[in-house]
This record gives structure tokens, sequence and C-alpha cells, in this order.
């Protein structure tokens, strides 16, 4: 009976280490290695500015290394499948910004925030429209950039993130808002790469988060025309006006939001729950962020569910409006 008991046990765990059975009993002690964060922008885009000292104090927390891969590409949607498709054990997460919610309203995707493993939002941010001071039209506020668009349609040129990005999305909605025509040229990329594309000159305006803006209009190579947004900005930049204060009702926000692969085991995506709340408190991470003119703001998953509901109806209604709705049923 003894050795039956032994080869069974034997055969179980020889199952668990191949994979065979759940592993659900480890997260008990988990996290036991390294964990793998995917950032689905490049390393300087405004997410993976956010995410980097956001997962050292969840790496302090639970005692192992988080460590950053980011996979920028086809408007995040890269990063998304891999966190979507990677083994459900906790080691491999990821976060994800508002295309999480619009990829699948554009086709780009079958499956969208709801169908991940949530472990809360820790960063909320509102676009920035941004204009170079090196074209041979610098604008110098948003109003004259609206006046001059509206009466020469598609001529100004505006860089955005990829198609179904973030601020692709915005630039979308600022046009149906208010009837003006740009000439978007969106980037393969996040706004890094907007960055580069304005501050060299390369295109009249842009769209950008404040995070990866702010380096270049303290260097003066862009000027910030209007905040998409409903808040001004505190300190140095209150400057810079809303679209909503000087009469155009466009707001726009994107956020941080961890996730992982779907059926996670509850202790392991219980423990990162706290782990990412508490890191997105701490005071340091709160004033880093704030200083980026961004808020670390953080939102239970079920706080996050409610808030992401509402942007998904609003800009659902947008690419209806516009054609652009591309939901698989």
């Amino acid at each position: 009976m003894k050795m039956k008991l032994s080869i069974r046990a034997f055969l179980f765990f020889s199952a668990v280490v191949l994979g065979l059975v759940p592993f659900s009993f480890a997260a008990d002690n988990y996290p036991a290695r390294p964990v793998t964060v995917i950032v689905p922008v490049e390393a300087g885009g405004d997410a993976d500015i956010v995410t980097r000292p956001l997962m050292e104090r969840v790496a302090k927390i639970l005692g192992q290394p988080f460590v950053i891969v980011n996979k920028p590409g086809a408007g995040q949607t890269i990063g998304y499948r891999e966190v979507y498709q990677a083994k459900p054990d906790g080691y491999t997460i990821g976060m994800g910004v508002a295309s999480l919610i619009t990829a699948k309203l554009q086709g780009f995707l079958p499956y969208d925030y709801r169908d991940f493993t949530l472990m809360g939002n820790f960063w909320s941010a509102n676009p920035l429209i941004i204009a170079s001071t090196k074209t041979s039209r610098p604008f110098k506020t948003v109003q004259e950039l609206f006046d001059y668009a509206k009466s020469h349609p598609g001529e100004v040129s505006l860089a955005t993130t990829a198609v179904g990005g973030p601020f692709w999305n915005s630039a979308l909605m600022i046009q149906e808002r208010t009837g003006i025509k740009f000439n978007v040229i969106p980037q393969e990329g996040s706004a890094g790469f907007v960055l580069q594309q304005v501050a060299g000159g390369h295109t009249d305006t842009g769209i950008s988060g404040s995070s990866a803006a702010k380096p270049q209009i303290d260097a003066g190579n862009v000027l910030p025309l209007a905040i998409i947004g409903p808040n001004r900005f505190p300190g140095k930049f209150n400057f810079i006006p809303t679209l909503k204060e000087i009469g155009y009702d466009v707001s726009f926000r994107t956020f941080g939001v961890v996730i992982g692969p779907p059926k996670m085991p509850k202790d392991a995506a219980s423990k990162l729950i706290k782990a990412v709340e508490t890191a997105c408190k701490d005071p340091e991470y709160q004033s880093l962020i704030a200083s980026r003119f961004d808020t670390a703001l953080y939102q239970s998953p079920d706080e996050f569910l409610k808030s992401a509901d509402e942007d998904r109806k609003n800009l659902r209604a947008i690419f209806e409006k516009t054609g652009l709705l591309k939901e698989k049923k």
C-alpha cells in the first residue's frame, strides 16, 4: 500500500513539474522566481516611463525581480497577445493602456480588458496637443492651429501613435467633435516616436503624453498647445489650457492597468493586486508621476472595470459614427 502511494505521489509531482496538472498549490509561495512584465510600447514611451518605477516597488514588496520586456507594435496588440497567450501562472504579466479597450472595437483583437486577469489601474493621463517650433508655420496657440486647419483641410500634419493607439484615437475624437480635417500620420510606436517627428520638425503637430513630451518642451523643441482632458496640469505647466475650457467638448484619457493571462491563480492575483496598490500609493511614486503631469491613481479591478466600461461606451459610439467599428460578434 505504501509502495502504491509512493508511486502515485511520484507520478503526481512529476506531472506537476511537466505542467500536466494545475500548479495552483504553488501560488502560496508566489512569486518564487522572477516575473516578466510585458510593456506594449517601446522603451521611453509614456507607458514604459511610468511602469518601470512602479514595478521596481512591486519587486521590493514581493521579494523577486519584475523584469520589463518591451513588446511594441501594431497599436500595442503584439504585447497584449503575448500576455493573453502566456501560461497563467503569474510569471508573465503585463500592462495595458487605452488601446486595451479599442483594439477589439476596431477588429484588431478578439478580446479586450474584460478577458484578462486584472490587478488594478495605477496611472491616469490625458494626452497633449503639441506643435513643432522648427516648421515653417509654428503654431503658438491651439486656437491658431484650429483656425488654420479649418481653412486648410488636410494640410496640417499631425503625428500620433499607431492606428488604434491611444493618441490616434484622440486625433479621431478631435476631428469628429470639431469637424477639422488633419493629415494624421500614425507612428509605429508610442509617444517617443511622435516626439521624434514633432521635435525634429518633420510634422507640424502631434499628440503625445506629457511624460514623454516634457523633456522636449523643456528643450524648446515643441510647444504645448492644449490638454485633451478636464483639468490643467499643476505647477510649471499650469498655463496650458484644456480643449474643454476654450469651447471644444473633447476629453480623452489613457491609463495603465496591470494585466495577466485569463485564469491566473487567485492567490497570485491577490498578491499582485495588493502589491500594485501599495506601490502606486507610495509617496515617492506619487511625486514622481506628478512631476510628469500625470496622476498615480489606483483603481481596484472592479473600479477599473466600471470606468473602462464607460470609456468603451463613448468610444464605441464614435467608431460607429465614423464607420470604424469592426468589432466581431
